[in-house]
């Protein structure tokens, strides 16, 4: 309750945290403990990064007039009046999975986009199918689009039904010939962070991929619980490695006994 602490529960015996003493240890174990040592002051205190503060329109003003300079297309951004601005992303779609779409329906009209038709509310009738793999879907949306709403219009634009957290958007990344990505949360604004890397795709760009909640986020356990996952695996380790030996000694066991048979036996 205090430590958010989380374990499987076949491991609940092994795990040994006092979350009642006070301070910023809070993990930390209690004395007769021999799971883990004792983790220091330093190690648990976690500071608090300022949020840097919002830009100004004056900046924003500056930062598209940049963005526009370097645009080799006419796909540029737009201030508003506001202080909005509007313009262009475009995002990868590398799914491994088949994705769920309607079954026997025409294709959406320019009237079925405009008075926001969904085709796909008009039948109850469903089949997968495999989109193309990396395919590029083009998208103009607003400075307060979220990545949620770029998830639900690109499942609307491709008129798939399976529920939109299936999906996640992420930004691939190049460093030193290295491909990086990073799962964005879903109150990110997808075009401030094209803003920011400019129109290079080399730089920046978006991938629509499968959520894989099963995916481990080892950032957000603390030091005390990481050394506890340790602890766990290298106990795992240990039980494995004794099943291989016991299996393989049963095995020489027999082998033994069936040549001290086979003593004095022609052939």
């Amino acid at each position: 309750a205090d430590c958010r602490y989380t374990c499987h529960q076949e491991c609940r015996s092994l795990i040994q945290l006092d979350c009642r003493r006070p301070g910023p240890c809070q993990s930390q174990l209690s004395p007769e403990s021999t799971l883990l040592p004792p983790c220091s002051q330093n190690a648990t205190q976690t500071v608090e990064e300022e949020k840097p503060e919002p830009p100004t329109v004056q900046e924003i003003k500056q930062k598209i007039e940049k963005y526009n300079a370097k645009v080799t297309n006419c796909l540029l951004m737009k201030l508003n009046d506001d202080g909005t601005y509007t313009g262009f992303i475009k995002v990868h779609l590398k799914l491994r999975r088949p994705v769920t779409v309607p079954a026997g329906i025409r294709p959406q009209s320019i009237y079925d986009a405009l008075k926001e038709v969904n085709l796909a509310e008009m039948t109850d009738k469903r089949t997968s199918f495999y989109l193309p793999l990396d395919a590029i879907k083009q998208l103009h949306i607003s400075s307060t689009t979220t990545v949620s709403e770029v998830i639900q219009g690109l499942l609307k634009k491709f008129m798939v039904v399976d529920n939109p957290q299936k999906f996640a958007l992420f930004k691939e990344m190049r460093k030193d010939g290295q491909v990086l990505f990073q799962k964005l949360p879903l109150t990110e604004y997808p075009l401030y962070l094209r803003l920011l890397a400019g129109p290079d795709t080399d730089v920046l760009s978006f991938v629509l991929k499968e959520n894989e909640t099963g995916e481990v986020e080892w950032d957000a356990f603390s030091i005390p619980e990481l050394q506890n996952f340790l602890m766990i695996l290298d106990k795992e380790e240990k039980d494995k490695i004794q099943q291989v030996h016991r299996k393989y000694e049963r095995f020489k066991q027999r082998l033994q006994q069936t040549l001290k048979e086979a003593r004095g036996k022609p052939g």
